[in-house]
């Protein structure tokens, strides 16, 4: 999977998750970018992406990851799998 269809799809995901289509991810994007992206919808968007992308990210992945490049590229890397 190549990382404009990850992203792409990662984009539909944040739509979904945060209510607002005009959300566009990127690598360096974080929760300090998008408004109301807290702990609580970081649960909520964990699990809309293993759903999207039927995975389960480690725990230790979860509390890691500091951007969306992060997560993009664990799912990059599981795909190969």
């Amino acid at each position: 999977m190549d990382a404009n269809t990850i992203y792409a799809r990662l984009d539909k995901v944040f739509q979904d998750v945060f209510d607002d289509d005009s959300i566009k991810v990127g690598p360096k994007t974080t929760a300090d970018d998008i408004e109301d992206w807290d702990s609580l919808e970081h649960i909520t968007l964990i699990n809309a992406v293993e759903r999207e992308f039927k995975m389960k990210f480690k725990m230790g992945e979860i509390s890691s990851m500091k951007n969306v490049g992060e997560m993009a590229a664990i799912i990059a890397e599981r795909a190969k799998k």
